[in-house]
Order: C-alpha cells, then structure tokens, then sequence
C-alpha cells in the first residue's frame, strides 16, 4: 500500500481547466467508448473505474456498448469516504489530510481499483457535483480526475461550470478522453 507522500509522487501533475460541458465540441459518450472498446481489445487489455461525483455513470456508459466484458473489468462507485477505504484502500489518513476531492484521493482511487482488479487501466474520479458541498478551495464543478496504467499514474484537476447533471457529464466527458489518452499512449 503507498504511503500518503508516495501517493502525490507517482508521476503525477496538475493542471487546473475551466471547462463548460458542451457535448458537440468532442465525441460524444458512445463513441469515445467505441474508441476505447477498440483500443483495449486490439491491446488484450482491460479497464476499471472508481467513481464517486459520477455515481457509476462511467461504468454505465461503458456498459451500454454490447460486449464491454471483453474489455471493462469491473467498476467501483465509492461515493462514501468510508467506501474509499474499504473497497479501493485508500488511506483514511489521506482522505484526512487532503480531503476527499483532492489529487492524492484520486490518484489513490485509480491505484486501489487496479489493485482490486484484474484490470490493465483504471480511471478515477471525485469532485463537488452540487448543488451543495462546495467551498471557496472546492467550488461546486471541482473534479480531480485519475488515470492509472501498472507503470504510471496522472490527475488533472478540472473546474467545471453547470448544474448537478452538467458537472457529472463533463466529468464523465473528461474521464473517457483521459483513459483514452492513457491507453493510446502506452
């Protein structure tokens, strides 16, 4: 299990956007999962997901595309912190120290989904979907997204603007696109 400072090392880096959820400016859901679908099984490879803000709806997405067990692992909605512990191993302690939405949960999230599966690649996600729980460091569309590989992990800290509905879909928008950029690129 990585300690709470191995968990902000493992070659990650933050990038903080402010992004509007507007679904005709990328691929829509559907296709980014037909990419990934394509990507993962022309590799023999797999992925999982740890969801929080979203709820299981990346893995839903996932799900929709027939035939996704041949390439989607399994998928955990831990939206308790208590969940976050006991299902992916997160430290309670880094749940303490850097709050439930920070880039040490997520990049924590991403790592315990892989060591929980029997996935090649895991995607994490846990931000302030609204309309309450925000404050002035955490505003209300603050997501912390992680991707993990075996051999590396990445966050990206994201800002999104919208109501409830918006902020999750822009989160799952940005958490397919990262999981893809992770699979092309390894």
């Amino acid at each position: 299990m990585l300690r709470p400072r191995e968990l902000i090392s493992v070659n990650c880096f933050c990038r903080v956007e402010r992004l509007v959820y507007n679904p005709t400016m990328n691929d829509d859901p559907d296709a980014l999962t037909q990419r990934l679908a394509t990507r993962l099984l022309a590799k023999q490879q797999s992925a999982c997901t740890a969801e929080s803000c979203t709820g299981g709806l990346i893995a839903k997405t996932f799900t929709d595309l027939a035939g996704s067990s041949d390439w989607f692992e399994r998928g955990f909605v831990t939206y308790s912190n208590a969940a976050k512990s006991e299902m992916l191993g997160v430290p309670p302690s880094v749940i303490e120290d850097y709050g439930a939405v920070s880039e040490a949960v997520a990049t924590a999230m991403a790592s315990g989904a892989l060591r929980h599966s029997a996935a090649d690649y895991a995607v994490a996600v846990t931000g302030v979907a609204g309309p309450g729980g925000g404050s002035d460091e955490k505003p209300v569309g603050t997501v912390w997204i992680a991707v993990a590989s075996k051999h590396r992990a990445n966050a990206r800290l994201h800002r999104f603007d919208g109501d409830r509905q918006a902020v999750r879909e822009a989160t799952l928008q940005a958490a397919m696109e990262a999981l893809l950029d992770l699979v092309e690129s390894a």
